[in-house]
């Protein structure tokens, strides 16, 4: 399984969309500076995730994502809050 993932900076008040396999680790390593992307956020909380069968669609939804405005994106967060931790509200509130 692979899982499509938004995590939220309040330091930059920004949202960064990807895709991993194992979303622990891969939230550890955004958060230990390991991602060069990633490293002027740091601390990087999980804001939303979602499960694909195979890297094609994950690859597909983030591009999708990826491509919303920041409005767009917490309404689809909002929607669909089975895993976002937010329930209803900005992941910085």
């Amino acid at each position: 399984m692979y899982k499509v993932y938004v995590l939220y900076s309040a330091k930059l008040d920004q949202f960064y969309r990807g895709q991993t396999q194992d979303l622990e680790d891969r939230l550890q390593r955004h958060n230990s500076a390991q991602e060069k992307a990633t490293a002027p956020g740091i601390r990087w909380i999980l804001g939303w995730y979602t499960e694909k069968s195979d890297r094609s669609s994950a690859l597909d939804l983030e591009r999708k994502l990826k491509n919303l405005s920041c409005s767009r994106l917490i309404r689809l967060m909002e929607k669909y809050d089975d895993h976002y931790p937010g329930r209803g509200k900005h992941p910085g509130e």
